[in-house]
This record gives structure tokens, C-alpha cells and sequence, in this order.
């Protein structure tokens, strides 16, 4: 089982900070930093945080660094760990632009990016921002396929509902090929479906081993739907609220799941190693 942290950085983090915490979590036998994005927080938000139990977002938070930014530097003072974006927000971004973050990320980093995609939640941002948040499902579908246009090899052409790209040179292309794997997130069974037809994985979130025992059918049938199997993709898992320990490990494992992203982080160092040397000790 592959061990990963989700680490959250913001405009309290001093860069100092991370580079010392991304260099103390390289160090250790931790496989990849998961980080998320939100451009915009709001004090009040009529929309409902999926993952507690008050639908508030914990801890309130006001800000954080762009996904792609804080890889880019996390890239710049590591060389092993991988790079993953947990989630990325895909439909209320620029697809082309998204596209040359993570090619450039992957270019910088020698291929180190894990692509985690999700669809959103948080309505208020995407009515800042003017897209369509009613309508994000499919335009994630699009932009997916615009951006795993742009990644092929060659001139690029794309032709969709509301993405047109004429003939167009994009590069550089990821190091990764054909590019960097996307493992969609979400538990819905659109979201697998986004999985079973244009994903290399599933990133399932706030899940204890038996709820994700109990959508693992639900994923199988819209695997089966795409002619393809578990065999095809990596199976992670965001256990967030839940306890991470050798006895949930393993019924992680037996139920087929390969890495886990732990959220982990620390106001020092010495905290963040202590934590770090614990996690790893308790899945033996």
C-alpha cells in the first residue's frame, strides 16, 4: 500500500515552511503530496460541503495557494515524490490553460503528476467566476477531452460544444505518456462513469472501507458499460475523517486499493516529523 499526504498550503504557510515540510516528507516513505484547489472562499454559502457533518467546510479557511503554483515549487526543491492535484476543479477553469499547467508541471518535475479531477461543489465560486455550475459535469467531460487532445502528439485539433481549437501547436507535451494519469474523484455514479470512460483511476474521498465496499459495484457495472475492467485502473483513496491504522489498511488493500492520501499537517517541523514517523508506524 502506497502512503500519500494531502497537505494544504496558504497565505500562512511561509515558503520556507514548505520547502523544509516537502523536503522532510520526501525524505520518509510517503509515495505523493496531494494538494487542492479553491481560487475563491466565502464567510456565508448556501452550498453544502459533502465531506462533514455540518456542510461547512472545516476550519473555515480563507485561502489557498493555485494547485499547480504550489507544485511547480514543491517540483523545483524535490525529485521523487509524486505531484498530485486533489482535486483539481476542472470545470471552472480554461481548459487549454489547465492543460498547460499540468504539462508544464509534468515537463518541470520529469513526470511526476498525478492528475486528480473533480467536478466541484461550491456554487458561489463558480457563480464568481461566471461558469456554468449547473452544467459542470459535462463541461468537465469536454475539457478533459480538449486537454487529452492538447497533451497527443503533434498538431492539435479539437472540435466540441463549446471548446473549438483550430489547428495549433501545444507544447510541451507532458514527459508522461500519452499523459499524466487522471484519477477523477467523486462518489456519485456520474462520477464513476467519468471514471470508467476517461479516467486511469478513482480518487474516493471521506470513505471508510465498508462504504467504499459498497459503491465498488457501482463502479464495476460502469466499468463493464466501457468494456473495461478494475484491471485498467488504480483504485486511491481520501480516507479524510476516517481512521487510518494496520487493521483499515489491510481491509483497504483487500479491497483492492493502492495508495491512500492522508491528510497530515503540522505548525513545525519536529511536529510534522512526529506525525509523519507515527502515521507510518501505525500501518505497520
Amino acid at each position: 500500500m502506497k502512503i500519500s499526504l494531502a497537505m494544504a498550503f496558504s497565505q500562512h504557510t511561509p515558503p520556507e515552511f514548505i520547502r523544509d515540510s516537502v523536503q522532510l516528507v520526501e525524505s520518509k516513505a510517503i509515495n505523493g503530496i496531494w494538494v487542492p484547489e479553491h481560487v475563491l472562499f466565502f464567510p456565508d454559502y448556501a452550498s453544502t460541503y459533502p465531506y462533514s457533518d455540518n456542510g461547512r467546510i472545516p476550519g473555515d479557511p480563507e485561502g489557498l495557494l493555485d494547485p499547480f503554483t504550489a507544485l511547480t515549487y514543491i517540483a523545483s526543491v524535490t525529485s521523487r515524490v509524486r505531484l498530485g492535484t486533489g482535486i483539481c476543479l476542472v470545470p471552472q477553469r480554461n481548459p487549454v490553460y489547465t492543460a498547460k499547467m499540468v504539462a508544464d508541471v509534468d515537463f518541470l518535475s520529469g513526470g511526476r503528476v498525478d492528475f486528480g479531477v473533480g467536478i466541484g461543489w461550491l456554487k458561489e465560486e463558480f457563480d464568481n467566476l461566471g461558469m456554468e455550475f449547473l452544467r459542470r459535469a459535462a463541461l468537465c467531460n469536454e475539457y478533459v477531452d480538449a486537454m487529452m487532445a492538447l497533451w497527443s502528439e503533434g498538431v492539435t485539433t479539437f472540435e466540441g460544444p463549446t471548446v473549438t481549437l483550430t489547428a495549433c501547436h501545444f507544447n510541451p507535451k507532458p514527459i508522461q505518456s500519452p499523459h499524466p494519469p487522471i484519477y477523477f474523484g467523486g462518489e456519485s455514479d456520474g462520477a464513476l462513469r467519468r471514471v470508467a470512460e476517461r479516467g486511469q483511476g478513482w480518487y474516493g474521498y471521506d470513505m471508510n472501507p465498508e462504504q467504499l465496499a459498497e459503491r465498488l459495484p457501482a463502479l464495476d457495472s460502469a466499468l463493464a458499460a466501457a468494456e473495461r475492467t478494475r484491471a485498467d485502473m488504480r483504485l486511491i483513496v481520501g480516507p479524510n475523517r476516517h481512521p487510518v491504522n494496520a487493521e483499515t489498511v489491510a481491509a483497504y488493500a483487500d479491497l483492492g486499493v493502492e495508495e491512500l492520501v492522508v491528510p497530515l499537517g503540522a505548525s513545525s517541523l519536529e511536529k510534522l516529523e512526529a506525525r509523519i514517523d507515527g502515521l507510518l508506524g501505525s500501518v505497520g
